[in-house]
């Protein structure tokens, strides 16, 4: 059954944006659209095949988000995280979304980080 109610200790930011990742033991970066991030993980999205990552796969990403509410990409603050496979979902015959939980947090909860940066 579906949960009725939001257990995740922190708001996700809803972001749509290019991640560069690796998975498992191949080391051929491919890419995918970021979904949403927190401080402790992501959600992407990438097309099937033999790159998009398997559960309890380890999983090297690359991506930014940005140092403010006006999403300028020149002031964007970019992270290389490496993580597990948590979850992956199919979305089509053609397209899976990947959640990665980070074996490295974060060093900032990118929903409230943007929330702050727009009251200054």
């Amino acid at each position: 059954m579906g949960r009725t109610q939001n257990e995740r200790r922190e708001k996700r930011l809803r972001y749509q944006w290019t991640v560069l990742f690796t998975a498992g033991s191949n080391n051929t970066v491919s890419e995918g659209l970021m979904v949403d991030v927190s401080s402790g993980g992501l959600a992407f999205r990438c097309p099937v095949g033999e790159n998009c990552p398997e559960v309890g796969q380890q999983v090297v990403t690359h991506f930014s988000i940005p140092e403010d509410q006006l999403y300028d990409p020149s002031s964007m603050n970019s992270f290389t995280r490496a993580g597990r496979a948590l979850r992956v979902d199919a979305i089509n015959p053609f397209l899976r979304q990947v959640a990665i939980e980070f074996d490295e947090p974060l060093p900032l909860k990118p929903a409230a980080h943007l929330e702050h940066s727009g009251s200054e």
